[in-house]
C-alpha cells in the first residue's frame, strides 16, 4: 500500500472503520460522532498554548537526562536515552509520582518484547499491567473528583464529553493512549533520529544549523522520521465492499495501513532516502492523516525538538561506532530497538 492508497483509506472513515480492536480504544478506535466528540475534548490538551506552558518542564527533563548520560562510551539512544526521557516527560506532564519511573521503564521493554512476539497472551499481559498502573494512579483521585484539579490527570478526570463525565474504562483507555503508546514510540523516534545524525555528517550539520530555529528543527526531525518511519502501520476495517488500487476489499475485511511504505513511496518521494525537510513536509505521513491523525503530535514534536536542542547544545558531534552497529526493531515495530551513538561532548556540557 503506497502513499495514495494510504490516504484513500485514512481519509474515508465512512468506508474504513477504525473500530478494529476488541478492546476499548478512546479516541483512536472510535468512528463518526463519538470520535468527533472525544477529539474535540481531548485535542484541547495539545493546543499551542498548552504546549508552550509545558515546554519549561520538558526542557528541565531534557537537560537533566542529557547531563546524566555516560561519558567515554556509546549511548544507546533508544533504550537508555529515549526510554528514560519519554518516561520522565510523561510523569512531569501528567503529574504522576516519580516513584513510577523504574516500573514504567521496565514496562516499555516488557511491552516491546511482547509486541515483537505477536503472542496474544504476552501482549494482553503487558496491556493489563499498564492498565493496572493507570488504575493505581487514578483510583485515589476519583475520590476527590470534585476538588480543584492540580494537574493534567486531574483535569481529565473532570472532563466532560457530550455533557457527562468519562467512565473509568474510558479514562483508562485515554491515559493508555496518551502514555502507553507514546513511551515506546518516543524511544524509537529518538533512536531513529540519533542513528541518522550519527551516520550522516551532512544531515547532522544541517540539523545543527537549525538549533535556534524551532520550526526548522522540528521539520528536520520529522523528515528523519519519514526516511526511517518507526510508526509502521495501523489497521482499518472495511464497512462495505470496495477496492484499493483495483484490488477487491470485502465488507468486514481488515486493511493494513502501511505508513512506512507510504512515506517511502517513490511515486511521491522520487528518492526516498533524500533528506529534504521543506519539500517533503506536506507529503509526510509520520503522524498520519485524516480525522484520526495523531492527536499527540504537538506533544511529540515538542519532546523531540527540546531533547535535540539540549543534546546539540551539549555536544559537538554525534558519530557511529562501527563496532556497535545497533539492532533493527522487528515488525510490527519500526526503527531501532538498540541505537548506539558516540557523543563528542562540548558546548554547554
Amino acid at each position: 500500500m503506497g502513499h495514495a492508497e494510504v490516504l484513500d483509506v485514512v481519509t474515508d472513515p465512512e468506508r474504513y472503520s477504525s473500530a478494529t480492536s476488541r478492546f476499548l480504544q478512546v479516541p483512536n478506535g472510535l468512528d463518526g460522532a463519538a470520535h468527533r466528540l472525544f477529539r474535540r475534548a481531548l485535542d484541547a490538551y495539545f493546543t499551542p498554548a498548552r504546549m508552550a506552558a509545558l515546554e519549561p518542564a520538558v526542557r528541565d527533563v531534557a537537560r537533566r537526562v542529557v547531563s546524566e548520560l555516560p561519558r567515554g562510551e556509546a549511548v544507546d539512544f533508544t533504550r537508555d536515552l529515549g526510554t528514560r526521557y519519554a518516561v520522565q516527560v510523561m510523569l512531569a506532564w501528567l503529574g504522576w509520582p516519580d516513584e513510577l519511573e523504574e516500573e514504567l521503564v521496565e514496562w516499555v521493554f516488557e511491552n516491546a518484547a511482547a509486541t515483537r512476539s505477536r503472542e496474544l497472551e504476552r501482549t494482553t499481559a503487558a496491556a493489563e499491567h499498564f492498565d493496572h498502573i493507570i488504575d493505581r494512579v487514578i483510583a485515589p483521585r476519583l475520590e476527590r473528583r470534585e476538588d480543584e484539579p492540580r494537574d493534567v490527570t486531574d483535569e481529565l478526570l473532570r472532563e466532560r464529553v457530550d455533557g457527562r463525565l468519562l467512565t473509568r474504562p474510558e479514562l483508562v483507555s485515554v491515559l493508555r493512549n496518551w502514555t502507553g503508546g507514546d513511551l515506546g514510540s518516543m524511544a524509537l523516534c529518538v533512536g531513529v533520529i540519533g542513528h541518522q545524525l550519527a551516520v550522516s555528517p551532512d544531515v547532522e550539520a544541517d540539523v545543527r544549523s537549525r538549533r535556534n530555529d524551532p520550526d526548522g528543527l522540528a521539520a528536520a526531525l520529522d523528515e528523519l522520521l519519514r526516511i526511517d518511519d518507526p510508526f509502521v502501520s495501523n489497521r482499518r476495517k472495511a464497512t462495505k465492499d470496495t477496492e484499493i488500487a483495483g484490488c477487491p476489499v470485502h465488507a468486514g475485511q481488515r486493511v493494513l495501513v502501511d505508513w512506512t511504505n507510504a512515506n517511502r513511496d517513490p511515486r511521491v518521494f522520487q528518492d526516498p532516502d533524500r533528506y529534504d525537510p521543506e519539500q517533503h513536509a506536506q507529503l509526510n505521513l509520520v503522524y498520519g492523516a485524516g480525522p484520526h491523525v495523531c492527536p499527540g503530535r504537538p506533544l511529540a514534536t515538542l519532546e523531540l525538538r527540546v531533547l535535540f536542542e539540549e543534546l546539540l547544545d551539549a555536544t559537538t558531534d554525534l558519530s557511529h561506532d562501527p563496532g556497535s552497529p545497533g539492532v533493527r526493531a522487528q515488525r510490527p515495530l519500526g526503527g531501532w530497538s538498540s541505537s548506539p551513538v558516540v557523543l563528542t561532548w562540548g558546548g554547554a556540557a
